[in-house]
């Protein structure tokens, strides 16, 4: 099994999101509570996912959330390597880069970036519905259609 550290992150900052929302409060209420001082714009990018988070730092800022690390950990886990039907899809980049639907043709160049990023032509990832809605948006088609379409990509 391989881990995408992309989703990964995403997913985590997902995760403290939802937790901090839960909570009713601003990222300036969580920024009070922690112990070291963080920016609020660094804590906007640990949820959007496009910084990682030291292993400390989360656990400060789960702690400021009144969470237990290990509990979050799990509900990562649990989203990024379950099984369960409807909640990812998993794609094989080469795959979708290949592909010539023109609706996809922002997922295809995402993918190609991937790809290269990635330095290997059988890279695979695994996206969650998240991800998928928020790729559905940047092609201007439905949720349920995108995920059909990549369905059909991948069974090609």
């Amino acid at each position: 099994m391989r881990i995408d550290p992309m989703t990964y992150q995403r997913v985590l900052g997902d995760e403290l999101r939802k937790l901090r929302k839960q909570r009713g409060w601003t990222r300036k209420v969580l920024q009070g509570r922690l112990q070291t001082e963080v920016s609020l714009q660094t804590l906007a990018t640990y949820e959007l996912g496009t910084r990682q988070c030291s292993v400390v730092r989360l656990a400060e800022i789960c702690l400021a959330l009144e969470a237990l690390p290990h509990d979050l950990l799990a509900r990562v886990h649990g989203r990024i390597f379950t099984d369960a039907p409807g909640e990812h899809i998993r794609l094989e980049l080469a795959r979708v880069v290949e592909d010539a639907q023109p609706e996809l043709l922002p997922l295809r160049r995402w993918a190609r970036d991937r790809l290269r990023a990635a330095g290997a032509r059988t890279a695979e990832v695994q996206l969650d519905l998240p991800a998928l809605e928020q790729l559905a948006e940047l092609c201007g088609v439905d949720t349920v259609d995108l995920m059909g379409r990549l369905r059909q990509v991948m069974t090609r």
